[in-house]
């Protein structure tokens, strides 16, 4: 390590090789982003402006939308500006501010995400007693713990990579910087990193998976009882919650779980955007525009603003 130099600055991978195909995969992500936003900007201001939507389902939809613009902000248009310049230079300083940004991102998402599964819950399974466990006041303390222990979890985990020496390749096999590609790069002794991302991926996703899937077997045996036609509204937004927390998990215990060896980016770029694209993009289609109470609520918002431009 002496006659080593040591690493003041990191090169991000880009998404594919060539310029077609550089140009191909930045515009698709381009377009997932904006799509992304989009969606996400449109729960929020509907959520806002009707009164009707203004319960605690819906103010745990219209922070998960704000969350999700931040989360795919962080690490999909720097990458996407990265492989059309061909500049994949990212500081050390930079790469610290996305370790931080994505940890905290991902962990609220998980937080958030249980904690709607759970609201659903009460709200099915316990209907009469809804508005007196979960009121605003009950929410507000919610959303509040989740940032808090969002930015204790991020600053923890990004203190402990930052103080390990970067003295060999500075090639990060990934499109934006997280700690498993970071920790392949280190000349340290990374073994205690490796543990606590280990245990906190396993107390984190697994006991969040096991909250979220006691709740829905909860509402699936409540469900069952209801007649046919309700049966198949309530499964039909279900499954694809389950489907796309299943996804999220999974595809973050893959990234946080893997040996500390040296890999292919093309086998960590995958499982990354099923964790920091896939889910910031279908949430606004999952959770609310296949809801009718915010559909009508856009119809509204539309006809109103037709309206105003008429006078």
């Amino acid at each position: 390590m002496a006659n080593s130099t040591m690493v003041t600055e990191f090169l991000l991978m880009g998404f594919a090789e060539g310029w077609k195909l550089r140009f191909l995969y930045s515009m698709l992500f381009l377009l997932m982003y904006l799509a992304t936003l989009l969606g996400n900007l449109l729960i929020v201001t509907v959520t806002t402006a009707d009164q009707n939507l203004h319960t605690p389902m819906y103010f745990f939809l219209r922070n998960l939308s704000v969350l999700d613009m931040c989360y795919i902000s962080v690490t999909v248009p720097t990458a996407c500006v990265n492989t059309l310049t061909g500049h994949r230079a990212i500081s050390l300083a930079g790469c610290a501010t996305q370790i931080f940004l994505v940890i905290f991102c991902a962990f609220v998402e998980i937080l958030f995400l249980t904690i709607m599964a759970w609201d659903r819950c009460v709200a099915i399974c316990q209907p009469l007693h809804y508005s007196t466990i979960i009121n605003l006041q009950f929410c507000v303390h919610l959303t509040l713990a989740s940032l808090l222990s969002g930015l204790v979890y991020a600053g923890a985990h990004t203190g402990n990579t930052l103080q390990l020496n970067f003295c060999g390749s500075n090639e990060v096999p990934q499109f934006f910087c997280d700690v498993p590609s970071l920790l392949r790069l280190s000349c340290s002794d990374t073994s205690s990193n490796e543990l606590s991302i280990f245990i906190s991926a396993v107390v984190v996703c697994g006991g969040c998976f096991i909250f979220i899937a006691m709740s829905y077997v909860r509402i699936f045996s409540t469900v069952l009882r209801f007649p046919t036609q309700e049966q198949g509204k309530a499964f039909s937004t279900c499954v694809p919650h389950i489907l796309v927390v299943t996804v999220f998990l999974s595809s973050i215990s893959y990234v946080c779980l893997q040996p500390s060896v040296t890999s292919e980016g093309t086998q960590d770029i995958g499982p990354s955007v099923f964790y920091t694209i896939v889910p910031p993009l279908l949430n606004p289609i999952i959770y609310s525009l296949r809801n009718k109470q915010v559909k009508e609520a856009v119809r509204k918002l539309i006809l109103r603003r037709v309206y105003s431009r008429k006078k």
